[in-house]
């Protein structure tokens, strides 16, 4: 079962999402956080978590060993339901495995993020415990639009974690509905979807001929819409 997480940071959005059994949970990061316009980092945040119970992925947003540690320790107070996400490396390219273990150590849930490749969840692995939950989330659609295929190195990081019962592999950045098949079909346990995909994968099951009758009734549509004329 691959469970589907929301990723969005819009309360209203949330509000409306929260309400969809499909959704199992929510992730957030700084870039959304700033679109839907928060001002006070953790007053926003503390803002959704009266809104949902379910799994709720929040940012450290310093950018070095000694804050993001202070500020994983703070995040991890706001609720049960709180993974602290930690980048797997600074902007100076600097692997986190000092916070990771650290956190890790303190029994704090994390989510692992912006992961590229397997030889970096081989990394995540050895500074982790086999209890504490951890979720590494694999960015496949950033992969593939820079011509990578996201495939062979979530398949090993699949492979290479599934001793650890504490560790689910999310499927990120997801581009398109078929990447929720494409998720399922590899074993990830989590993809993580922004709502307009949420919302088609949801209506999945439409036959062949029944695709091909909605589009060429869209052009039809159109068509008359433009009043063409030959």
């Amino acid at each position: 079962m691959t469970k589907i997480f929301c990723d969005i940071a819009d309360i209203k959005l949330i509000k409306k999402f929260d309400k969809k059994r499909i959704v199992k949970g929510f992730t957030t990061n700084p870039s959304l956080m700033r679109k839907a316009g928060a001002k006070d980092y953790s007053k926003y945040l503390k803002n959704i978590l009266r809104i949902t119970d379910k799994s709720l992925s929040c940012e450290v947003f310093a950018d070095d060993v000694t804050n993001m540690i202070s500020q994983g320790n703070e995040i991890s107070k706001w609720g049960k339901n709180v993974y602290v996400k930690v980048p797997v490396t600074n902007s100076k390219g600097m692997f986190m495995g000092e916070v990771i273990k650290s956190l890790n150590s303190n029994n704090i849930q994390l989510n692992i993020t912006a992961v590229y490749n397997s030889k970096q969840t081989k990394q995540i692995l050895k500074n982790i415990n086999y209890k504490t939950k951890v979720i590494i989330s694999i960015f496949a659609g950033r992969m593939a639009d820079a011509g990578k295929d996201p495939i062979p190195e979530i398949k090993e990081s699949i492979k290479i974690s599934k001793n650890y019962k504490n560790v689910e592999i999310l499927w990120a950045s997801t581009r398109e509905p078929y990447n929720y098949i494409q998720a399922k079909k590899l074993g990830c346990q989590i993809i993580t979807v922004p709502p307009n995909i949420i919302e088609k994968i949801e209506k999945f099951g439409k036959s062949f001929k029944e695709l091909t009758t909605d589009t060429v009734k869209g052009f039809l549509v159109d068509a008359k819409k433009s009043k063409f004329s030959l």
